[in-house]
C-alpha cells in the first residue's frame, strides 16, 4: 500500500459527506495512520462517532482562526504521534450573508473573514508546522479548492476570492518549502453535495451542468476527490510541488 508506515493529519473533518472524510478514508485503506482536527464547534460526539471507522484515528479541537489554537494542537498531536507525513487543509468559511447577496455588498469584515479561514489559516499551518519540526522528510501538505477561484460561479461570491488566495498561497508556499524538501499542492475538486456547499444559493443547478457537460459526464464523489489526496500523499508523487490538480470529471476544460 502505497502510504504504509505514514501519518497524515486531516484538518476540517465535520461528517460523512465532507470531502475530508473522503481522504481520510483514502489514506487509511491505502494505508496510512490518520489524525483529525475539528472546529470546537462541531459535536465532537457524532465526530468521535464517525471517526471510529478508521481504527487508532483521534480527532484535536483546532480554531483555524488563531494562531495559538494552530499551535498547541499541532504541538499536542507532535507529542503524542511524533513527526507526521502530510497535511491536508480542509478548512474554508464565509459568512452565509456574503454568499446570498452580490458580491459587490460584501463587506470588509466578510471579505476578511474568509480569506483569514480560507486561505491564511492554510500559510499560518504550514509555518506552524514547519516551525513545530513535526515533518519527516518529504512531507506533503494539500489544500481543497475550487473552480469558483478561476471563473464566476453564481453564488460562490467571496469565497472565490479567498480560494484565489488560496491558490496563490499554494506556488509561493512550495517555493518557500520546497527548501526543505516538502511538497504543496491544492485540489480543485468538482461540486460535491458537502454540508458547506448547502450554503452556497442554487447549488444544485451545478451538479446537473457538470453531469451535462463534463467530458466523463459524472459529479465527483468525495472518495474520488480522496484518491487523488492519498497520490499526493504519496511517494509516487514527489516531483510535484505548487500544482492545482483538477479533479472535476474534465469540467474545467469545457468552453460554452
Amino acid at each position: 500500500m502505497i502510504l504504509d508506515n505514514k501519518k497524515v493529519l486531516i484538518m476540517g473533518i465535520r461528517n460523512k459527506w465532507s470531502i475530508a472524510w473522503g481522504a481520510a478514508q483514502s489514506a487509511y485503506e491505502h494505508g496510512a495512520q490518520v489524525i483529525f482536527t475539528y472546529n470546537q464547534m462541531e459535536n465532537l460526539e457524532k465526530i468521535n462517532e464517525l471517526i471510529k471507522q478508521i481504527p487508532g484515528s483521534k480527532a484535536y479541537p483546532c480554531d483555524a482562526g488563531s494562531d495559538e489554537s494552530i499551535t498547541e494542537c499541532l504541538t499536542q498531536i507532535k507529542n503524542e504521534y511524533g513527526k507526521i507525513d502530510g497535511i491536508l487543509h480542509s478548512i474554508a468559511h464565509a459568512n452565509t450573508e456574503d454568499l446570498r447577496n452580490d458580491f459587490i455588498l460584501t463587506s470588509r469584515e466578510g471579505y476578511a473573514h474568509a480569506c483569514d479561514i480560507s486561505s491564511y489559516s492554510f500559510v499560518a499551518t504550514a509555518r506552524i508546522a514547519r516551525q513545530l519540526d513535526m515533518l519527516n522528510p518529504g512531507a506533503s501538505f494539500i489544500t481543497f479548492t475550487y473552480y469558483g477561484s478561476e471563473k464566476v460561479m453564481e453564488g460562490y461570491n467571496v469565497m472565490g476570492v479567498a480560494k484565489a488566495a488560496l491558490e496563490t498561497s499554494v506556488k509561493y508556499l512550495s517555493k518557500d518549502l520546497g527548501k526543505d524538501g516538502y511538497r504543496v499542492n491544492a485540489i480543485s475538486a468538482g461540486p460535491i453535495k458537502t454540508l458547506s456547499a448547502k450554503g452556497i444559493k442554487d447549488f444544485s443547478t451545478i451538479l446537473d451542468v457538470v453531469e451535462k457537460r463534463a467530458p466523463l459526464h459524472n459529479n465527483v464523489t468525495i472518495n474520488q476527490v480522496g484518491d487523488v489526496s492519498t497520490f499526493l500523499f504519496s511517494s509516487l508523487s514527489n516531483c510535484i510541488t505548487g500544482e492545482v490538480i483538477h479533479a472535476d470529471n474534465g469540467f474545467n476544460v469545457t468552453g460554452i
